[in-house]
């Protein structure tokens, strides 16, 4: 895809989507740390139902290790996965107090050695929380770039490598939200609104299917 028309894209994407910010709900840092490990393969609506009580209860790295593991997984029992991801917030709640004074550290390099945050996760956290130009890729992402033909990717590792080459800076902070929503509303997994996408005349999978069956 020409750099033209990934700008154009965005140009489109942005009146589509004014309100660019993560879904999740969250108090501090810690607290949207806790929520983005919370939200692999988990909606930001079953998240935020369970940290609605949680964050009460257990909003800093001290609070999150009195609480302990059990009874952390009595709020989290809702969300996917809840067993492993109560073990790692539990790990990383202590590994905050005890090296980082309590303080979500800012480098990738060291967001990605806490226990339960991955690449994934670390850009999320720096997108949201630090205003860095960071994309992070989940299957909404990862589907709604390699529909368009913006990449030709096979894994969401490489696609954010592509993207964050190739998307115009002025898009870069906002990008990742952008193509998330789309891909949530529109560009769906089974059944894409392709007859409500704004974009579907840049689109490499609108053209190939969507205007053949018309």
């Amino acid at each position: 895809m020409k750099a033209h028309e990934i700008n154009n894209i965005f140009q489109i994407l942005v009146k589509d989507y004014p309100e660019t910010k993560t879904e999740l709900k969250y108090i501090n840092n810690f607290t949207l740390l806790v929520s983005i490990i919370l939200s692999a393969q988990a909606t930001d609506v079953s998240v935020n139902k369970a940290t609605k009580m949680l964050f009460k209860f257990a909003k800093t790295p001290e609070e999150m290790t009195q609480l302990g593991e059990q009874k952390l997984k009595k709020y989290i029992k809702s969300i996917g996965l809840f067993n492993s991801k109560a073990k790692n917030i539990i790990k990383l709640s202590k590994i905050l107090c005890k090296i980082y004074k309590s303080k979500i550290p800012k480098s990738f390099e060291e967001l990605i050695s806490l226990p339960g945050v991955g690449n994934k996760t670390a850009s999320v956290f720096q997108n949201v929380a630090l205003n860095l130009p960071r994309i992070a890729v989940d299957t909404h992402v990862f589907r709604v770039a390699n529909r368009t033909g913006m990449t030709r990717t096979k894994t969401t590792d490489l696609t954010q490598l592509q993207l964050e080459k190739i998307i115009p800076k002025k898009w870069l902070l906002k990008a990742h939200h952008l193509l998330i929503f789309h891909g949530r509303y529109v560009c769906k997994s089974r059944k894409p609104l392709c007859n409500k996408c704004s974009i579907l005349h840049y689109c490499k999978y609108g053209a190939e299917n969507y205007f053949y069956e018309k």
